[in-house]
């Protein structure tokens, strides 16, 4: 009994550590907010203005409810309820609305960055006499929001991905006050889904039908990085090619508010296999004899990914993520990149610098970069890991003053020499908090991705760092061992 005291003290302690302050109950008080009573949840509105996206979650947030208390809740098409949770984006009009009648503060939501507030609001609005109200500085803000409620509820954000069983209650209640988790320290934060065959491939093949990731595959990836606050993903590209293989995927990443990149070695949002599945009919990867086809190649991939909010990888590697040659050719690295700003200019009739590129330092991309070789101002800089988790490179005091920002790529996961780290974490918890707080404490903010393999074996390691992503400043030599057990829990 004392064990499972202590188990169950840990678990509530590390939620409150290491999650937005703890907001839901279940045990019935006078002045706290009845989302769910006797099982019989209270409704939901959102404006018919909202952003599709966010119109996403409130139906999952409508499913978790269900999964919770066995009712769905309805959702309104007006606020017509005595009690209700409201949902909506700053700019929204109903919000709106809220602001100007004093019972929102604006201040703590305008020119912020994927916040959320959650608080409980005595009679917002005309017929309502109180309403949970979620509302977000942005789309992706009052999305966070949502989950941070279903997860507080007893949704955790791999109930589908790893099963973990959902508690019924017949009353959740929502404690008075203003709730939320603040701004994400860093500003892009993803997985990598990569050295995907034969696992995640044959799985695929045997749940969807596909040879490839299509959109209700990846619809569950989005799903999951949002209920981890992420925001960011390079899709798998072993064998797949994710624009291609099926248009719905980049669709879909857009609406529910995922930014989509390519790897180290895919420029020009423009997938590996889309090229070597017509190597015959492009020629060589070889930009000092196939210059042509390959700009065309690159024209095409930013035609593609117009109107989202993706982010272009820039630069060139050989075909097949490995050297583009023996020797360090500066000179023509610098062309590729000058030649790839232009047909982002031509194509989105916009400068370069309006749209997000990334420029990989992976391997011996790095020695271009040690040679001199400089790109714009505004481009992010992509550090890496040796491969196995131990960071090999920090910007310096001038360095860190580029403009563009700086950014880690990370791994739990690698095939390559000497030797292939893949299907069991092997990444001690310890060495991955110091080596990311290194990086966070080095000024590399603006974009962190994690290579996660087949994602499956590495539930634990994205839910580390998606959380430090987030706020690494939350961890320290005291704490840090409080968060495996609340993932156990």
């Amino acid at each position: 009994m004392k064990r499972l005291f202590l188990f169950f003290y840990l678990s509530v302690v590390s939620i409150a550590a290491f999650a937005a302050e703890q907001f839901v109950v279940f045990t019935p008080t006078d002045n706290h907010f009845p989302l769910i009573s006797q099982g019989v949840p209270c409704p939901i509105y959102v404006d018919s203005s909202e952003d599709k996206g966010v119109m996403i979650a409130v139906g999952n947030l409508q499913q978790d409810i269900l999964q919770v208390c066995g009712t769905k809740p309805v959702l309104l098409t007006n606020v017509s309820s005595k009690h209700c949770v409201i949902v909506g984006t700053y700019s929204t009009p109903f919000v709106k609305k809220l602001i100007a009648a004093n019972k929102i503060d604006k201040k703590e939501l305008e020119g912020k960055n994927e916040k959320y507030i959650l608080q409980v609001v005595t009679n917002p609005c005309e017929g309502v006499d109180e309403a949970v109200v979620i509302i977000g500085s942005d789309r992706r803000g009052t999305i966070y929001g949502i989950y941070e409620l279903s997860e507080q509820m007893g949704v955790s954000p791999w109930y589908w991905w790893a099963d973990v069983p959902i508690r019924k209650q017949q009353n959740v209640y929502v404690k008075p006050g203003q709730y939320t988790d603040g701004e994400p320290a860093v500003t892009y934060r993803g997985i990598f889904l990569n050295d995907e065959a034969p696992c995640l491939t044959g799985w695929v093949k045997q749940t969807y039908g596909t040879n490839y990731g299509d959109h209700r595959f990846y619809t569950q990836v989005y799903e999951l990085i949002l209920r981890l606050k992420g925001n960011f993903l390079w899709p798998a590209m072993w064998s797949w090619a994710f624009y291609a293989d099926d248009p719905e995927n980049s669709k879909t990443a857009d609406e529910m508010g995922i930014i989509i990149g390519t790897s180290h070695h895919e420029p020009m949002a423009r997938n590996h296999q889309e090229w070597s599945r017509k190597r015959k009919e492009y020629g060589a990867w070889d930009y000092t004899t196939n210059k042509k086809v390959i700009d065309q190649f690159f024209r095409e991939g930013i035609e593609r990914m117009q109107g989202t909010e993706d982010i272009v990888t820039i630069g060139m590697r050989g075909d097949g993520d490995a050297a583009m040659s023996e020797n360090t050719n500066v000179k023509l690295l610098e062309d590729i990149v000058k030649n790839q700003r232009r047909i982002i200019e031509k194509v989105t009739k916009r400068p370069a610098k309006a749209t997000p590129q990334v420029w990989a330092l992976y391997k011996e991309v790095l020695d271009y970069y040690d040679k001199g070789m400089r790109v714009p101002d505004d481009v992010i800089m992509l550090l890496c890991d040796d491969n196995w988790g131990n960071v090999c490179r920090l910007p310096n005091a001038k360095e860190r003053k580029h403009p563009g920002g700086w950014g880690m790529y990370y791994h739990v996961d690698y095939v390559g020499a000497p030797r292939n780290s893949k299907w069991l974490n092997v990444t001690p918890i310890q060495n991955m908090w110091e080596q990311l707080q290194l990086t966070y404490d080095y000024g590399v903010e603006k974009l962190w991705i994690l290579n996660v393999g087949d994602l499956k074996p590495m539930e634990y390691p994205i839910t580390l760092f998606m959380d430090m992503a987030w706020n690494p400043k939350q961890f320290n030599v005291s704490n840090l061992l409080d968060h495996p057990r609340r993932f156990c829990a």
